[in-house]
């Protein structure tokens, strides 16, 4: 039984290898090509219309083709509904995307990398805002965390364009807005869009990607395109993702304790899915007491 779950555990590694490698590497290439583009052609607005347009046609066809396969419509929404409920995450959207793109003109890609990453403050405060979040001394201590990285990370910055930082830094506000409005959007049954409300859309809890991809986008940076990193910018980003860090653990633990939380009181109100956990949990306690006989 242990060497096949660990045959399954291997082959699902095997099979997840490949999707993490693309994922690493369209999320680094896709910074250094915005980089590149910016400078090649400094026209950031437009750049961000076509890529909107594009993703317009694509999602036109995916709806498209989803009806085709399904046979059923696809959730419309009215102009109402648009205007009123999906317009302000369109915008912010749209604003998010271009203002990055526009800052890329100025700042470096270390700069705009840590900048980018206060918008977990901007996320945190407007879930606040909306009600998504509630009021806890450990967020504040996550607020400070990144607050005082990132000002670590842009103090005395040989590198430091502040025309640059207030563009990326209101892309980083925008994406609060975006993420939250979004996942507000989401969640709305009435409208047919319950796209997915599960925290894998909206809760990144795989923090060692995350610092690792940082990492290796601060180390390409430094190495390909001479970005100048101070040992007090490296103490900053340090600071910066320990804060990123602890929240991404303490929302981990929320999600287990609110679905243990959901399992008991749909056990306490069904006695017979009561009576079935007792009897899973009996029987996986004589599995683990049955020993694995050795061939």
């Amino acid at each position: 039984m242990a060497a096949g779950a660990g045959c399954a555990a291997l082959g699902r590694a095997a099979l997840a290898a490949p999707l993490v490698l693309l994922y690493y590497g369209f999320s680094i290439g896709i910074t250094f090509y915005n980089k590149w583009l910016m400078k090649s052609f400094p026209f950031p607005l437009l750049v961000t219309l076509l890529h909107l347009l594009f993703i317009f046609g694509l999602s036109a066809i995916a709806r498209a083709l989803a009806r085709c396969r399904s046979g059923r419509p696809q959730a419309a929404l009215s102009w109402a509904d648009c205007l009123r409920r999906a317009a302000p995450a369109a915008l912010s959207t749209s604003l998010d995307i271009g203002l990055s793109n526009w800052s890329f003109l100025y700042v470096t890609v270390s700069l705009y990398t840590m900048t980018k990453s206060s918008a977990i403050l901007f996320i945190l405060l407007f879930s606040l805002l909306f009600k998504l979040e509630e009021v806890r001394v450990t967020l504040l201590l996550v607020v400070l965390l990144i607050a005082g990285g990132l000002f670590m990370f842009t103090y005395k910055s040989t590198q430091f364009n502040a025309q640059g930082f207030v563009l990326v830094l209101c892309a980083s506000f925008l994406g609060g807005i975006r993420w939250t409005l979004t996942q507000i959007l989401m969640q709305k049954a009435d409208l047919g869009l319950p796209l997915s409300i599960s925290e894998k859309l909206f809760r990144f809890h795989e923090a060692g990607m995350l610092f690792s991809l940082e990492i290796c986008i601060l180390f390409l940076a430094t190495r390909l395109l001479g970005d100048r990193l101070s040992l007090l910018n490296w103490l900053g980003f340090a600071v910066c993702l320990s804060g990123i860090s602890l929240h991404v653990i303490l929302k981990a633990m929320n999600s287990k304790g609110e679905k243990a939380l959901m399992l008991h009181k749909e056990a306490s109100s069904d006695p017979d899915l009561e009576l079935l956990l007792r009897h899973t949990g009996h029987g996986e306690e004589e599995e683990e007491d049955v020993e694995t006989p050795q061939h």
